[in-house]
Parts: C-alpha cells; sequence; structure tokens
C-alpha cells in the first residue's frame, strides 16, 4: 500500500491518506516525569528516573563515534569551507569519491534512523495534484545540478521506489501538520470561476473525453466505498483533508467575502543535493536544506536551483486563442453591410481585457511566489548544513532513547509478552496516556534493551525485564554521572600550613 494516496470523498471533498509515521512526538523530559508519576512507590519512581538518564547517557554514547565520523566527514564536503580542507588533504580524485560516498551512506543511515523516508514519486504526484498558495508551475534546471555522487550511492545502495530526479537530488519528508489561510483570494476566485465555465464549453463540445480518456478509468472510484474504507481503517490510518477554492460553492455573491483553505503539510523536510561542476571549477559542496511545515501543494520552494517561472503554455493557448477570434470577429463585422464601430470596440476591449487578465494574474503570482520564496528562506528553513547534521543526531538519540523507555515500562508494568502485544501495548500507552498516536518501531527498542542487559527472552518467545534496581546495576554509573557529581562535591579545602 502506498504511504499517501489522495481520495475523493463525495462531491466536495478531498482526503489525503497516509501512513502513520515511527516518530514519537512527545518531549523526552514530559515523557518520563509521566511515566515515572504512574509508578506507586516513589523510591521506584527513583530509581526509574535513573535508569532513564542511564539510558540515554549509554545510547548517546554508542551513537558519539559514527556522529563524530559524519561530522569530519561534512567538513571536507561543506559548500563554504570544504574546498579548502580538501586542497590542504592533498587527496586524488579516486579517494575523494570514497570519502564521499562514506559521508552519503552515514547521512541516510541517520535520516532512516531519524524515521525520514525518501518522497517517492507517486507522493510526489499526489502533493502537487492540487494548488495552495503556489499557483506558477516550478521546475528545476536540471543542468545546474550534479548527476554522478547520487546515481553512484544508489547503484551501491538500492532503494525501492526512488524518484526519477534521485541521480540530481533527494528529497525527505516526516512528520504531517496542517496549514490554515483565510484571505479573500478574489483573483483566485475569478480564476476558479473561469475554470469552471471552460470546462463547461469543453463538456458542450465534448472535447472533454478526448482528453480525459486516458486517466479517467483510473480515477473513477465509489465514495461510499472510500467512506467505508476509512471507518474501518481509521485506527491504523491518517486522514488529512485538503479544502481548495476550487471544490467551493463559489459565485459573484461570495467573490468579496473571505474564506478559508486547508492544505496538508510535511512538517520536516530536508533536501541533499550537488552543484554541477562547470569547465574551470569542480564542485564537492553537498547541501543539506532543513524545512518545516510546508505545504504538499507548494513542495516546490524547496527544490534546489529552481527555474525562473513564466507563462505557462496553457497561458499562451489563452492569448492566442483569444487574439484570433477576436480579429475573426472584428473582420466579419468589418465585412457586413452596415458594419457597427461599437460593436468591433466591444470586441476588441473584450479580447484586450481578457489577455489583460491572465497576464496580471500572472503578474500577481510572481509577487506570491516572491513572497513565498522569502518566506521560505527566513520562516521555513530550520537550518542547512552542520545545523541540519548536528539536528539530526540529536533527534536521532531523543527517538531512541524514548523508544527504549516505553518498551522497558511496559514490560516493567505488564510482565511478559510477545513483541506482537508489547508493540500495540507501546502504542496502547501512548494513547491513553499522551493522547498522540505513532507506528511504535517494537524491533529496534527491544533490541536495544537486549543490547543494554535488561531484557531477555524466555523459553516460548516472550520479553521479560529486569527489577529497576539490578537494571541499574547492569548498566551501571555512567562517565556523565561521574562528572555531575564531580561538579557538584564541595572542593577541598586546603589545609592550614603548621605551625
Amino acid at each position: 500500500m502506498p504511504t499517501m494516496e489522495k481520495m475523493t470523498l463525495g462531491t466536495n471533498r478531498e482526503v489525503i491518506r497516509l501512513e502513520r509515521e515511527a516518530v514519537i512526538p512527545i518531549l523526552k523530559p514530559r515523557l518520563t516525569v509521566h511515566l515515572a508519576n504512574l509508578i506507586e512507590q516513589s523510591s521506584d519512581r527513583a530509581e526509574f528516573l535513573k535508569l532513564c538518564k542511564r539510558v540515554e547517557y549509554t545510547i548517546r554514547a554508542w551513537y558519539m563515534l559514527q556522529f563524530e565520523d559524519l561530522m569530519q566527514l561534512y567538513s571536507l564536503f561543506d559548500p563554504v569551507y570544504g574546498t579548502q580542507k580538501l586542497e590542504q588533504q592533498d587527496l586524488s580524485s579516486n579517494e575523494i569519491d570514497t570519502l564521499e560516498q562514506n559521508f552519503l551512506r552515514y547521512l541516510f543511515q541517520i535520516m532512516e534512523k531519524s524515521n525520514f523516508k525518501i518522497a517517492t514519486d507517486e507522493e510526489i504526484d499526489v502533493a502537487h495534484s492540487g494548488q495552495y498558495l503556489l499557483n506558477l508551475p516550478i521546475t528545476v534546471d536540471e543542468s545546474k545540478l550534479d548527476n554522478k555522487a547520487l546515481k553512484r550511492f544508489f547503484e551501491s545502495h538500492p532503494h525501492e521506489n526512488l524518484p526519477d530526479f534521485a541521480d540530481k537530488y533527494v528529497i525527505f519528508r516526516r512528520g504531517i501538520g496542517i496549514d490554515k489561510t483565510t484571505d479573500y483570494f478574489v483573483m483566485e476566485k475569478v480564476d476558479a470561476i473561469i475554470a469552471r465555465v471552460w470546462a463547461w464549453i469543453m463538456r458542450k463540445t465534448r472535447l472533454e473525453k478526448v482528453f480525459s480518456r486516458r486517466t479517467s478509468s483510473r480515477q473513477k472510484k465509489d465514495p461510499k466505498k472510500d467512506e467505508e474504507f476509512i471507518s474501518e481503517t481509521e485506527d491504523h490510518e491518517l486522514y488529512v483533508e485538503r479544502i481548495r477554492l476550487e471544490n467551493m460553492e463559489l459565485s459573484f455573491k461570495n467573490l468579496l467575502s473571505k474564506n478559508t483553505i486547508q492544505e496538508p503539510t510535511f512538517d520536516r523536510i530536508i533536501v541533499v543535493y550537488r552543484r554541477a561542476s562547470s569547465k574551470t571549477k569542480a564542485e564537492r559542496g553537498i547541501y543539506v536544506k532543513h524545512f518545516k511545515n510546508i505545504p504538499m501543494a507548494d513542495m516546490e520552494i524547496v527544490l534546489p536551483e529552481k527555474k525562473n517561472p513564466s507563462l505557462t503554455p496553457m497561458d499562451w493557448v489563452k492569448f492566442l486563442v483569444s487574439a484570433v477570434v477576436g480579429l475573426v470577429a472584428v473582420i466579419g463585422s468589418v465585412e457586413m453591410p452596415k458594419a457597427d464601430l461599437w460593436v468591433m470596440f466591444a470586441i476588441l476591449s473584450t479580447v484586450l481585457g481578457y489577455c489583460a487578465k491572465i497576464y496580471f494574474t500572472f503578474q500577481q503570482n510572481m509577487a506570491t511566489y516572491q513572497n513565498l520564496i522569502t518566506q521560505s528562506m527566513y520562516d521555513k528553513q530550520l537550518d542547512s548544513g552542520r545545523g541540519t547534521l548536528l539536528h539530526l543526531c540529536d533527534d536521532v538519540i531523543q527517538q531512541e532513547v524514548k523508544e527504549v523507555i516505553i518498551c522497558f515500562f511496559i514490560l516493567m508494568e505488564q510482565g511478559k509478552a510477545t513483541l506482537e502485544d508489547l508493540d500495540h501495548q507501546c502504542e496502547e500507552l501512548i494513547t491513553d496516556e499522551f493522547g498522540e498516536r505513532c507506528n511504535f518501531d517494537v524491533d529496534d527498542a527491544v533490541h536495544k534493551l537486549e543490547k543494554l542487559g535488561i531484557v531477555s527472552q524466555d523459553t516460548i518467545g516472550r520479553y521479560y525485564c529486569v527489577g529497576l534496581k539490578r537494571a541499574n546495576e547492569i548498566i551501571g554509573t555512567t562517565t556523565e554521572e561521574l562528572v555531575l557529581k564531580a561538579k557538584q562535591s564541595p572542593a577541598p579545602s586546603s589545609a592550614s600550613a603548621p605551625s
């Protein structure tokens, strides 16, 4: 089943169905304190909080060496300073290629651990199937992007469902949100009304069948079946509705009234790419850019090396058709026995007005596009390069710690459990106690607990944990605890000199 799918319910509802992700959307301090408060004995609460700290310190130590290698490799491919460091290393081209592939391998591992997924062609098609604030066709100038580094990586590390552009850039996405905008949308409403009139003309002239014949068989769905499917699977799936002007009841009466539109967002997007080398300079810098709350339909704003938008082919067709129709009408009026200048003036005014409307709509969309690009740079871009990698490293640790703590707490409170029961109980705990839902990664959590030595499996495959005190003894005092203890202990007073 695809991770993202668009469905049409009834006549005016458009819903996007997504699989729940493995991200635990709860802050770790809130998680640990709340779970500790569920424990009856105060001594056990103290032991549990100590265990949470030791689990975090230990998992952080496990990852530190890998993260250090990642950051050292990135320093060689930093678009700002990487070139200088590569020149100082005096490496051959093959050696640089090897280091580059090692960096990409570490990066993709961190992305996977942090529950980011590579956006597929199907997901991007669903995202682009609607319009939100951006109403211009945005494309990438692929001639300005390198197509060798990522291509080599995917040849040696195959991935399923890679998008067509994966050799030039990769879009990672994680999390779903909702963005709402309330405005008058006057020009957009006029465009929607004109589009509906155009569609009516297409139906009347039967030209619609020519263009829709290929896709009609795929798009026909039974709305009742879709609604029944939602009611049956709502516990396992996430549904987010699109509210667009195109699906609203529009008329000239409500042209000047405010409306609220709604679009699902990708909570986090990370784009990885490299610019193409020129004849005089070989590009080695790898760009890693991090964005937040990007509307699905406006995903183009995060694309690298965008071309400047221009009038669409459809706009030019409208221009030409309008000009031809106006010219034919004027010639017909002139050839009449009694040419009416007012009729000719009305025809020309209408044609010129329509062309002006297309032009000014384009100019307004261009202004909106520039505002969205500016906003994406200042408001929606979280970080880039080293800052993004540091954020990812910490994010991986936080997610792993939360998984381990929740899994241990369930085994501590509920006793022995199979992997399937443990998975269900962990998800149920997150829902009941925190009002959140996620697809809990129980396999990874149990693997970490076994690695820590505080969870084992019995002869019939059920998992069980040791007691809290014993768990703390097994993990042992961490280096961080020793440092904290040394900082908190008073400095020894100097002994007085003997008289």
